[in-house]
């Protein structure tokens, strides 16, 4: 269990914002894990749905030793929003791709994420 927090903007065209959370194990007298996360965002919206983003996830695992605590991929991609059906319900597409320009020595040198999203509008409900 642990804290977590999120903000975020819109400006035009631009979405940006960070979430930020860190985990705990909470059984026993010495926690096993404590990890925290980073995932600042951007958003460039573009026309017909298309989108430039940027979404790394950046974690720091506090029990690892040394250099090994820190993993920061740089990079980012491109997404669509598409409506499908008769109802045209919206799902997000993207495909972003990071190389870690910090990670731990057992660590993976890059990342390739991709997303689909459904979006279920209130409507639905």
């Amino acid at each position: 269990m642990g804290p977590s927090v999120v903000v975020l903007d819109i400006k035009g065209h631009w979405v940006y914002g960070l979430l930020a959370n860190n985990i705990f194990s909470i059984g026993g007298s010495d926690p096993t894990y404590s990890v925290g996360l980073l995932q600042p965002f951007v958003n460039y919206n573009l026309p017909d749905g298309w989108f430039l983003t940027a979404s790394p996830i950046i974690t720091a695992n506090w029990k690892a030793p040394g250099a090994d605590v820190w993993t920061v991929p740089l990079g980012g991609g491109f997404g669509r929003l598409w409506r499908i059906g008769k109802i045209g319900l919206p799902v997000n597409t993207s495909i972003q791709a990071f190389g870690n320009v910090v990670s731990p020595n057992n660590g993976a040198d890059w990342t390739l994420r991709l997303q689909v999203q459904l979006l279920l509008p209130k409507s639905l409900f």
